[in-house]
């Protein structure tokens, strides 16, 4: 069959033009990506395609943290070293090794080198055992219905470590792209045949094998196929029935031999011939049966840039991945960090840039806790004999999540409630490039890290006693130059969180009081702590008299996990984590959780990005699927103004 000789340029289009009008006809025609259920534990470079969350507590049950004996905290009450107590196996404690069940009616466990053992049977304690000493409370690593990872999240060893604690067995990700690749040219040859004078090693095909791998696909290598224009029609129509994308090497250029754009234009359509760049430009843009073709020069180096920049970035779409771009960047670390002078220390980091510096802060550096290294955003080396690093120390961190990502990230530290993690996989779902780092150290402590320029923003809910009203006094206090704005974002119902059909009959907060019953508290600085203690100071109850008061855990979900796993009968915290773990809710109050940030924020694409995405129906519906929440002022911004000596707030509305 007789074909034209010479292929002829359609035109050369600009870079970027043709990678928008190539993207834009893929969306045309509904070329998009594919997802799938897989087993967790193969899922590695997998790419997230909804949020993940703990289907399970880890551990899920009370685990004795250190090797020597469990026993009950109140037997050892007042033993000192002129007046030690004496216990007795079996009747007042057993032996158990770390990692063991902490059974009832055991609550503390004490360390093997704290004991005085006096033969096998008897053991003496020279000091009180605090309840709940040494014990991995259930949920200390991961609690059950916690947000273990955002969508679009490519999966490392350490996240299938993480998901797994978690029970999550399977997860939904992006197909792995099948892409088919066909060498073309007489003149190639397999690198295992002769090599006689005039043909050329396949070397392209291999080369892009590992592109594909790398991009997120899964690569088919075809034959080389000889300069036929009847053979490559047939490999070319065979490879897109079998694969998602079609690259085709070689025959692209204006040759007699080169078949590939005719073929393409007869077999589909060829959109773009052409691009306007050195070296690749004779790369060819197509579909044939809705998949995309793309022919790319057989010169090794135009072949990379071709793969790099034009292929690449559609199998990455097609995969869910974002391109990995490792370096080393320096940061002001935000807290003090100790570290032994015997050892080399990797401490994991969250980085942020808040102004124009980039800002790093230690993660739990507690050796069961893997989902420190999920948040983690680098690692700190902190060298052997160096003691560690002061507060505002600059240092180099060893990333691992994309720079792009980390400089686009939105750093919130505050208060800790489930919307934040709803509003961290939406910023995620809907701006891929970005996303938002959250540290949860309580109201009080989100003030000190703006006090620090530590944060772009801290969520609070901090109870004015005198006025009754949330946040505005406590921002004027400490902020009081009228620099600072206030994003409404819900009010939510707190309440007290009993076990399943309250067994205690637990009807308010004057019943923590009540013997035998065990309470479970928030961290100091945080906004459900003030708030307990506002209504223990309007009842008149010291703290003193709560079984519990100074058991403090830092999230609601995790009170929520202790009150469900019966390691406490009540604690305080929102109805929606109470409806996670499947707890009764006593009402208690509805309170406003808002997000505080400097005025000059304002000014930032990406707050006033998050400020449009928070108003979107379908963030409002995620919050209210949760319950226990109102959302009627969402995204409305108050701004605080010194008039005098006096500080008023009045409503801001973006210029654009």
């Amino acid at each position: 069959m007789e074909h034209k000789s010479r292929n002829i340029y359609l035109k050369s289009v600009e870079f970027h033009e043709a990678l928008r009008l190539y993207q834009e006809a893929m969306d045309r025609k509904n070329i998009r990506e594919k997802m799938e259920v897989i087993d967790t534990k193969s899922a590695l470079n997998r790419i997230t395609a909804a949020p993940v969350f703990a289907r399970d507590s880890s551990p899920n049950y009370s685990a004795a943290a250190m090797d020597g004996i469990a026993t009950i905290s109140e037997k050892t009450r007042g033993a000192t070293e002129t007046r030690p107590v004496i216990l007795e196996k079996q009747r007042d404690f057993e032996y158990i090794n770390t990692g063991g069940v902490v059974k009832d009616p055991f609550d503390t466990v004490i360390m093997i080198e704290d004991l005085v053992e006096m033969d096998q049977e008897m053991v003496e304690v020279r000091s009180s055992a605090p309840a709940r000493q040494h014990i991995r409370e259930i949920g200390e690593d991961v609690v059950k219905g916690e947000l273990i990872l955002p969508s679009n999240h490519r999966l490392r060893p350490m996240d299938i470590g993480a998901l797994l604690a978690g029970k999550v067995e399977t997860l939904e990700v992006y197909q792995k792209p099948r892409v088919g690749i066909l060498p073309t040219g007489s003149e190639i040859i397999d690198v295992a045949d002769s090599g006689d004078v005039g043909k050329i090693i396949d070397s392209n095909s291999y080369m892009f094998e590992g592109m594909v791998i790398e991009a997120g696909g899964i690569p088919k290598h075809y034959p080389v196929t000889k300069d036929d224009y009847d053979l490559l029609k047939e490999r070319i129509l065979q490879g897109t029935k079998e694969n998602d994308l079609f690259v085709i090497n070689a025959g692209s250029s204006a040759g007699s031999k080169d078949f590939t754009a005719d073929v393409i234009k007869e077999l589909g359509e060829v959109l773009i011939h052409g691009v306007a760049i050195k070296p690749g430009k004779p790369i060819i843009f197509g579909f044939i049966n809705k998949k995309p073709v793309i022919g790319i020069p057989g010169y090794p180096v135009s072949a990379y840039i071709d793969f790099k920049y034009f292929v690449q970035p559609i199998i990455e779409k097609l995969s869910g991945r974002k391109p990995k771009e490792e370096k080393t960047m320096e940061a002001t670390v935000a807290r003090r960090i100790v570290s032994s002078l015997k050892h080399e220390e990797f401490v994991r980091m969250k980085v942020g840039k808040v102004g124009d510096r980039y800002v790093a802060t230690p993660l739990s550096r507690g050796a069961g806790v893997s989902t420190s290294l999920v948040k983690a955003d680098g690692i700190l080396r902190i060298p052997k004999g160096l003691e560690g690093y002061e507060k505002g120390a600059v240092v180099a961190i060893q990333l691992i999540k994309e720079a792009k990502e980390i400089e686009n990230t939105l750093v919130s530290v505050g208060s800790h409630d489930v919307v934040m993690d709803l509003l961290s996989d939406w910023l995620q779902t809907n701006r891929p490039e970005a996303g938002l780092s959250s540290a949860h150290v309580g109201s009080f402590g989100g003030i000190l890290a703006l006090k620090n320029q530590e944060c772009h923003m801290a969520p609070m809910h901090i109870l004015d006693e005198e006025q009754g009203s949330y946040n505005k006094e406590m921002i004027q206090s400490n902020f009081p130059r009228g620099d600072m704005a206030i994003v409404k974002l819900v009010k939510r119902s707190q309440g007290l969180m009993v076990q399943k059909g309250n067994p205690k009959e637990i009807t308010g907060i004057g019943d923590l009081t009540r013997k035998g019953l065990q309470f479970v508290n928030r961290q100091r600085g945080a906004g459900t702590r003030i708030l307990l203690d506002f209504y223990l100071k309007k009842l008149g109850i010291s703290p003193g008299e709560i079984s519990g008061y100074d058991r403090a855990l830092t999230t609601h979900t995790a009170v929520a996990a202790a009150v469900a796993n019966n390691t406490a009968d009540a604690g305080l915290g929102v109805y929606s984590a109470a409806k996670a773990l499947g707890v009764d809710f006593i009402p208690v109050e509805w309170e406003d959780y808002d997000l505080v940030l400097p005025k000059k924020h304002l000014e930032d694409p990406r707050i006033l990005e998050m400020l449009a995405l928070i108003k979107q129906e379908g963030f409002i519906k995620k919050i209210e699927d949760l319950g226990g929440y109102q959302t009627e002022e969402i995204g409305q911004v108050y701004i605080s103004e010194k008039a005098e000596e006096e500080i008023t707030w009045q409503k801001w509305y973006p210029s654009t």
